[in-house]
């Protein structure tokens, strides 16, 4: 079993930052590709980002991609989401995931474990 633990989530103004954290416990972090989603209220979990398990590659939806940035730190266990220039459509709950497989960080049906969301909200 993998626990996942976000925090960093809050309240901010459009064109704000915002840096979430995400601390795994439980198995090796390093055997992890790690990413992030989100869901706003009424809709489903999107993907936001991942990187592999060693950090060389990262991926980011449209959306976010020159905004966002993934970041993980592998001897404290922790994976990082830098939000620049933020939106209000950026405001949903954010999950942070954990997966064996590095390409399956996009589909959400298939990711194997799951944080309990840190609440993102951008005003206008």
């Amino acid at each position: 079993q993998v626990q996942l633990v976000e925090s960093g989530g809050g309240l901010v103004q459009a064109g704000g930052s915002l840096r979430l954290s995400c601390a795994a416990s439980g198995r090796t972090f390093s055997n992890f590709a790690m990413g992030w989603f989100r869901q706003a209220p009424g809709k489903e979990r999107d993907f936001v980002a991942r990187i592999s398990q060693n950090g060389p590659a990262t991926y980011y939806a449209g959306s976010v991609k020159g905004r966002f940035i993934i970041s993980r730190d592998n001897a404290k266990n922790t994976v990082y989401l830098q939000m620049n220039s933020l939106k209000p459509e950026d405001t949903a709950v954010y999950y942070c995931a954990a997966d064996t497989s590095y390409s399956d960080i996009y589909y959400r049906e298939s990711i194997d474990y799951w944080g309990q969301g840190t609440q993102v909200t951008v005003s206008s």
